[in-house]
């Protein structure tokens, strides 16, 4: 149950910050992307030793193609997680009542490629840093994690909203950031992207098992 409590907190922290800093901002010098990266490296590093701190289904998808996660416990962190970005979604519309919420429009084709691609750089991050035994009890893994997130904001934000992450997805589109219709670019872009980094990571690192 800590467990699943720490992947919920981390992922609330996660999406609070990312509606915060995206709505009612425009023009007060708020950067999303830098905000959205600290938050995510520091409670990367606060729930780590406890949950392992995904905080993104596509990564913990990509830890059990990897051989270093459960399929039955992956189901209850995807819940864990999904609940902590509604809950998120939830208190931001609370704190930006009143506030006009900007809408991303996006094309499909290149928002789903743009999401595959930062989410499999993500994912793929995760595992050499996390999980490897050529990084084992290093402590930069949350800065790199953090920095990941925050680089695919910056270069394909403009492009797909930057979600890398379906939970962060759930939570945009409750958010009214993202249209429904969209949702399901996020979740295929972010799956297919944490198999395939799963997969790559494998082939890779044959003797890392």
């Amino acid at each position: 149950m800590n467990k699943l409590i720490t992947e919920f907190i981390g992922t609330f922290f996660l999406v609070l910050t990312i509606g915060c800093t995206v709505i009612g901002t425009a023009g007060t010098g708020v950067i999303p992307p830098l905000a959205i990266g600290a938050v995510l490296m520091v409670m990367v590093f606060a729930g780590g030793h406890v949950s392992g701190a995904h905080y993104n289904p596509a990564v913990t998808l990509g830890l059990v193609v990897r051989g270093r996660f459960s399929s039955q416990d992956a189901i209850g962190y995807a819940i864990a997680q999904f609940a902590g970005a509604v809950f998120a979604a939830l208190f931001v519309g609370f704190l930006k009542e009143g506030v006009p919420v900007p809408v991303a429009a996006i094309d499909p084709t290149n928002a789903l490629i743009a999401e595959f691609l930062f989410t499999f750089a993500l994912v793929y991050v995760v595992l050499n840093v996390a999980t490897s035994k050529g990084t084992a009890n290093k402590s930069f893994y949350g800065l790199a994690i953090g920095g990941t997130v925050m680089a695919g904001a910056f270069a394909v934000g403009g492009i797909s909203g930057g979600a890398f992450n379906p939970a962060v997805a759930l939570g945009a589109t409750v958010m009214g950031l993202s249209p429904v219709e969209d949702l399901g670019i996020f979740v295929l872009g972010n799956f297919a992207a944490g198999i395939a980094a799963g997969l790559v990571f494998k082939a890779i690192n044959p003797q890392d098992a």
